[in-house]
C-alpha cells in the first residue's frame, strides 16, 4: 500500500544542520567587526573572506556533486546564508553565487554545465554578478533597452546596467538582454535572451566598461556598459528569447535566500540588544527591566520566528518541487520588514552608542534596510499577493 504521507511537504523546526552551522560559525568567528569596517572605509571586497567560504564548499552548495559542488538542497544554503549575517559578517558579498548558477544549471547545454559549474564550485570562477536592471526601466524588467544582435558566430551587445553587484570582482555575468525588438513580439516577456558572459576583460578598451558606485553600503555595486561588446553565440543559455523565464525560474530560490539573510542579521540585533539590556546600569538596575526596552526587543524576537516559519516552509516547497512562488514572496516581505523592526530595536536599546562604529550597529542598520528594496520591493510583492494570491485587479 502507497505511503499517504509520500509527497508531504515536511518543514523542519528547531536548529537544523547543526554541523553546518556549527562550520560557518567558525569561519565568521575569524572576520570581526573590525575587518568589515575597514573594507567599507576601502570600499574593498571581502576577498579572503569570500574565498574561505568558497573553498568550505559553501558557495557551491547548490552545484550538484557531478559537476564538483555539494549538491545541497536550498535549505541548507539558506542555512549558510542565515548563520554568516546571524555571527556578524556579510553573506551579500557572495551569495549571488548560489542562485545565479541556476540558470545555468537548468538551461544551459551539457557542455556549457561541465565547462563552468565545477571551475564556479571550486572557486577558479567567480560568478557573482547578475546584469538585469537598468538605469530608466527599473522593476519593468520587459522594458529593458540593453541589446544584443546575433552577428556571424557572435552577438553584439550595446546597452547599460545599474545596480550590478561585484561586477569589479566577478570573472563571468549572467546578462539579460534584448534580442527581438519589443514591436516585433507578441508579448514584452517575449524575445529577452540570457547570456553567461566573460568579464575577465573589462575596463581594457574593449567594450565592456565597469564603473563603481557610491553607495551608503559597502555591496561594491557598480555600472556596466556596453559599447559593440562581442560574445560568442555560445555565450547563449537555452533558446534565444526565453530568458524572461529562465530569469523567472529563479527568482524563487534568490527571494528565499535572501530572506534567511535578513533572518540572521535580525538575529544578531536581538542578540546585540538583549545582552545590552541586561549590562547596561541606568538607575541602578539593568535597562531591561524597564518594560519600554525589554517589550520591542521581545515583540522583534517574535516577529523573527514567525518570518523564519516562512522561510523554512517556502524552502521545504521549493526542494520538495511544488509551487512556491507566494510562499518565496512573503517569506522575503515578513523577514526584510523583521530584520528592520529588529535593527530599529538594537538602535534604540543602545541610544546614542548605536552611532559608534565599534559597536557595528550602525553599519549593519545601513545594510538591513536594502532588504526592503531589493531584490524585490515590499510594494511589489504585495502587488503580487493581491493579484495572484487573492485574485484582485492589477494595481496600478
Amino acid at each position: 500500500m502507497p505511503d499517504p504521507h509520500s509527497d508531504a511537504t515536511v518543514v523542519t523546526l528547531g536548529e537544523d544542520y547543526p554541523e553546518l552551522r556549527d562550520s560557518v560559525r567558525k569561519i565568521c568567528a575569524r572576520y570581526p567587526g573590525s575587518y568589515w569596517n575597514e573594507l567599507e572605509d576601502q570600499q574593498a571586497y571581502p576577498t579572503a573572506f569570500v574565498d574561505e567560504l568558497t573553498e568550505a564548499g559553501f558557495l557551491g552548495a547548490l552545484i550538484p556533486e557531478e559537476y564538483g559542488g555539494s549538491g545541497l538542497p536550498l535549505r541548507a544554503a539558506a542555512v549558510i546564508l542565515e548563520e554568516i549575517n546571524a555571527n556578524g559578517c556579510v553573506a551579500s558579498q557572495g551569495h549571488a553565487q548560489m542562485y545565479i548558477m541556476g540558470t545555468l544549471l537548468r538551461h544551459g547545454s551539457d557542455a556549457q554545465k561541465k565547462e563552468y559549474l565545477p571551475q564556479i564550485a571550486s572557486g577558479k570562477l567567480r560568478l557573482q554578478a547578475f546584469g538585469v536592471t537598468e538605469p530608466t526601466t527599473g522593476s519593468d524588467t520587459t522594458q529593458l533597452k540593453t541589446r544584443a544582435v546575433r552577428d556571424g558566430d557572435s552577438y553584439i551587445v550595446n546597452g547599460q546596467k545599474v545596480w550590478t553587484s561585484r561586477a569589479m570582482h566577478s570573472d563571468m555575468m549572467l546578462l539579460l538582454a534584448r534580442t527581438t525588438s519589443v514591436d516585433e513580439v507578441k508579448k514584452r516577456s517575449d524575445g529577452l535572451s540570457v547570456f553567461l558572459i566573460d568579464m575577465r576583460e573589462k575596463n581594457q578598451g574593449k567594450g565592456l566598461e565597469v564603473r563603481p558606485i557610491k553607495a551608503m553600503i559597502n555591496h561594491n555595486t557598480t555600472e556596466v556598459f556596453f559599447d559593440n561588446f562581442r560574445i560568442p553565440a555560445s555565450s547563449l543559455i537555452g533558446q534565444e528569447g526565453r530568458g524572461f523565464r529562465y530569469i523567472l525560474d529563479g527568482m524563487n530560490a534568490e527571494r528565499i535566500l535572501v530572506a534567511s539573510e535578513a533572518v540572521g542579521d535580525g538575529r544578531w540585533f536581538v542578540k546585540k540588544a538583549t545582552a545590552y539590556a541586561n549590562d547596561r546600569v541606568v538607575f541602578g538596575a539593568p535597562i531591561g527591566k524597564n518594560q519600554a526596552v525589554q517589550f520591542p526587543i521581545a515583540r522583534a524576537w517574535a516577529e523573527l520566528e514567525a518570518a523564519d516559519m516562512m522561510c523554512r516552509r517556502a524552502a521545504a516547497l521549493f526542494d520538495n518541487r511544488q509551487e512556491c512562488g507566494a510562499d518565496a514572496n512573503v517569506a522575503k516581505l515578513l523577514a526584510s520588514e523583521a530584520a528592520w523592526k529588529a535593527a530599529d530595536t538594537c538602535m534604540q536599546t543602545h541610544g546614542g552608542f548605536a552611532y559608534a562604529r565599534e559597536y557595528e550597529i550602525e553599519r549593519k542598520w545601513r545594510e538591513v534596510r536594502l532588504y526592503q528594496i531589493a531584490p524585490i520591493s515590499t510594494n511589489l510583492i504585495l502587488g503580487y499577493v493581491g493579484q495572484h494570491v487573492l485574485g484582485m485587479p492589477r494595481s496600478y
